[in-house]
């Protein structure tokens, strides 16, 4: 597999992961809040956590372990996650 296959398929397990979490929670603010991050966290995912693996919530960790390193929208669409997790 060359380089850049690699990284396409991570970006594309990224975005089927974050879909699959979407469509099994059954909050609509929450699946609102995770297609956010899906959207504003990506390139900080790609820039910043390019090799951790789908599952166990890494993909989260390694953003929050980054977390003066996220983008402004990455970062607000993060907190609405945890605070909708509240509610």
């Amino acid at each position: 597999m060359r380089p850049r296959e690699g990284k396409s398929m991570r970006i594309r397990h990224f975005v089927i992961a974050t879909a699959l979490s979407v469509s099994l929670l059954p909050s609509a603010a929450w699946a609102s809040a995770a297609s956010d991050a899906m959207t504003y966290c990506k390139a900080d995912y790609e820039r910043l956590c390019p090799g951790v693996s789908m599952g166990g919530g890494r993909i989260v960790a390694c953003l929050k372990a980054h977390k003066m390193e996220v983008s402004v929208g990455c970062a607000k669409a993060l907190q609405k996650i945890k605070a909708d997790m509240g509610k």
